[in-house]
């Protein structure tokens, strides 16, 4: 897994503190825009969410990371706001995050998620479409019934990464049908995807606290590497992470015939085992028994591709974008300790395990 250095900062961080602040503020905002959407879709996002089991009980699950939100209340804090200015900002980008997670957990045929059965295979298909996009509709709403020009300011920046998002999984879905992507097409694919709505996340807070465009702008480019970062250390676990920690199946991505980083880094490096990864991974396009496929398989699979380097090339990517995000950070004038902890969240992502 990757590991980058320590922050070089004195002042200390408890990451764990910070994400759970973003929770704490965001839940009960969250958890109230969910009230208003009409049944079943309100049991349905509830199970989504966590906070009730497939049988309506209340339940207190695993409700996901909460970087975004974490990121959205600390980024009020660069304009000298209080972290509450940023909850707004938090729900919407969490709402946008869960819209696409719903949607995408049905598309990808995904049957588990945060080590719970996913809402299409417990509610159905037109559920899981139905409250994905009432989530994305109540992520507008909240932040427009601020009704301030800021408000204004944030809808636009979020509804601009909400169409790069669905540009990076339409991407996605359209490569996991063509033998070969490029390297670049993949960290596009991944800069919609996943760097768009961790951009706009570290942007938003500032954004409703004031902060002008430019300041609003490096926010953004710190969230949006940090996304790629992000994403890299994800392509790793889609592979080699531990479903006890992961809360998916072993070998995931491979099973999904993804084209994540290290399978494109592994293709594109040449030698001998790129190239029977290559005709591998062409047979199994052909193949009508690909979904019977024994554990050993995909394990000949992903040694193929730390064999051609696809692992350690995905790593050193992750600890490249880590890098330029922190440096983003430098065009913006900040509180010390608001820097440490964009930093120090940085530092997480690329060393977190699921």
């Amino acid at each position: 897994m990757p590991t980058v250095p320590p922050a070089s900062t004195e002042t200390a961080v408890d990451v764990t503190a910070l994400l759970e602040r973003g929770r704490t503020l965001a839940t009960p905002v969250l958890r109230a825009a969910v009230d208003r959407l009409a049944p079943p879709m309100d049991t349905v996002a509830a199970y989504h969410f966590g906070w009730i089991d497939a049988a309506g009980n209340p339940a207190d699950g695993d409700g996901g990371k909460a970087v975004r939100p974490a990121l959205a209340v600390l980024s009020a804090e660069v304009t000298g706001s209080a972290p509450e200015t940023g909850v707004p900002g938090a729900v919407a980008v969490e709402l946008v995050h869960n819209f696409s997670l719903l949607h995408d957990d049905l598309m990808d045929g995904d049957e588990q998620r945060r080590h719970r059965d996913t809402v299409w295979k417990v509610h159905g298909p037109a559920q899981a479409i139905l409250v994905g996009d009432a989530l994305f509709a109540l992520a507008n709403e909240v932040l427009l019934e601020l009704g301030s020009v800021e408000a204004g300011r944030a809808t636009r920046r979020l509804t601009t990464a909400t169409r790069a998002l669905i540009d990076g999984q339409a991407q996605d879905i359209s490569y996991e049908h063509r033998d070969r992507v490029s390297v670049e097409e993949c960290l596009e694919m991944e800069g919609n995807k996943t760097g768009a709505l961790l951009a706009c996340a570290s942007s938003i807070g500032a954004v409703l606290g004031g902060a002008d465009d430019a300041t609003a702008d490096a926010l953004e480019r710190y969230g949006y590497h940090l996304g790629l970062a992000f994403q890299a250390v994800d392509d790793l676990l889609g592979i080699w992470g531990d479903p006890e920690a992961t809360g998916k199946q072993t070998w995931s991505d491979l099973r999904q015939r993804k084209k994540s980083l290290p399978v494109v880094a592994a293709l594109a490096a040449g030698g001998p085992a790129s190239e029977r990864l290559g005709e591998i991974l062409a047979a199994d396009a052909k193949s009508s028994d690909f979904e019977n496929f024994s554990e050993e398989e995909f394990a000949a699979r992903a040694a193929l591709i730390e064999e051609a380097g696809g692992r350690d090339w995905t790593a050193e990517e992750a600890r490249r974008q880590h890098t330029i995000a922190v440096s983003a950070l430098d065009a913006v004038a900040m509180p010390d300790r608001v820097r440490a902890a964009f930093t120090a969240l940085a530092d997480f992502v690329v060393v977190r395990k699921r």
